[in-house]
């Protein structure tokens, strides 16, 4: 901050606009704290609208309100509500029920009390819970989304965390429920627990996900590993939103040059910022074979001779490819000392039936 009572420059003016270096300093102060009270005070307003709305659906909730007062108490609560604040907003029937719904939906049972009371730190009887901080990050619309396509508290907690954590839009969250990222999320295929240290291996174990969806590309038919690897890079925005939050784009088919002068190209190299480690990432667009596990070795081991620097972890390498049977994978990954993990990739065609299919499953599991 800049102190004005012993700046006393000579302020020049050039079309109305002072141009003094220490006002413009000052200037851009106020704009940051201008920007980041508009930041609080929108997520205080959101915050103080989702505890209101918590409050109606859990009084719907403890009051059995449609058992006491009939079928019809929510809508005409809403038209009450409407009434008595024409100029508000939110009191649409569908709106109120929603209320009730994200409130039951987190305390519909035992389990899920004490889930949502130990993150609330606040719970006052069984069936009445506090809403918890994190949920005052989540805009309302995106809670609609979470409880209307989510099956366990778990799952929807696990998006509202995302959501909260990584500023995520609310198509972003869409994509991701629509393409089940809570089910794919450290299910990689690896050798982590055998060549890391356990506490690493978990966190690297997590960072992966199979299969990746790469719905945002546009290949045609037949297409070859260097136009996927293309393409990704083309849309490396969408890419890193795939991989996930905290990683860096450096390179793609990056030099690593021994001190013989051999070099060796890599396809893709990002860094994960939190973890302090480089990932190496190799594409295939044919189904997975043991010799790839030896290539991919051999590039980590380099990354680690090459890249890593002091205070960086390990350096971690994975495949993606179009397929992988287990068994192989498992059998081709023993006795490799760096950490290696291999991982599928499905485009939008698949990835629009999986999503069909997992729907169909679901409908027909209710129906049983």
């Amino acid at each position: 901050m800049v102190d004005i009572e012993k700046s006393t420059p000579e302020f020049v003016r050039r079309d109305g606009m002072i141009v003094d270096a220490d006002y413009v300093q000052w200037l851009n102060d106020v704009k940051a704290r201008f920007r980041e009270g508009q930041a609080r005070a929108a997520v205080k307003v959101n915050t103080e609208m989702l505890r209101f709305y918590w409050s109606i659906g859990r009084d719907l909730v403890a009051l059995r309100a449609e058992t006491r007062w009939g079928s019809g108490v929510v809508k005409q609560f809403a038209l009450d509500m409407r009434e008595a604040f024409p100029a508000a907003t939110g009191f649409s029937f569908s709106n109120v029920k929603y209320m009730k719904q994200w409130y039951s939906f987190y305390a519909g049972d035992e389990k899920s009390q004490r889930t949502i009371g130990q993150i609330a730190k606040s719970q006052r009887t069984i069936g009445q819970i506090e809403m918890p901080e994190i949920f005052g990050r989540v805009p309302w619309g995106q809670h609609i989304d979470i409880i209307s396509k989510c099956t366990s508290v778990e799952e929807a907690l696990f998006y509202a965390d995302k959501v909260a954590s990584e500023g995520w839009s609310r198509s972003v969250l869409n994509v991701q429920l629509d393409t089940h990222l809570f089910q794919r999320q450290g299910t990689i295929h690896s050798n982590f627990t055998d060549t890391l240290p356990a506490k690493q291996s978990q966190s690297a174990q997590q960072l992966f996900k199979d299969p990746y969806h790469f719905e945002f590309l546009s290949l045609q038919e037949n297409y070859t590993e260097h136009e996927l690897e293309e393409a990704l890079v083309r849309n490396i925005t969408h890419f890193l939103l795939e991989l996930g939050s905290g990683f860096a784009y450096v390179g793609r088919q990056m030099e690593l040059r021994m001190d013989d002068g051999t070099a060796f190209f890599p396809d893709l190299v990002f860094y994960h910022i939190p973890q302090k480690r480089y990932v190496i990432i190799e594409l295939k667009a044919v189904d997975f074979i043991p010799e790839f596990a030896g290539k991919l070795n051999f590039y980590v081991t380099a990354a680690d001779e090459l890249l890593r620097g002091e205070g960086d972890n390990p350096s971690v390498g994975i495949i993606i490819c179009k397929t992988a049977k287990k068994t192989v994978v498992e059998w081709s990954l023993k006795g490799i000392q760096k950490p290696l993990g291999v991982a599928t990739y499905q485009l939008e065609q698949v990835v629009e039936r999986t999503v069909k299919e997992l729907e169909q499953q679901k409908k027909e599991k209710d129906e049983k």
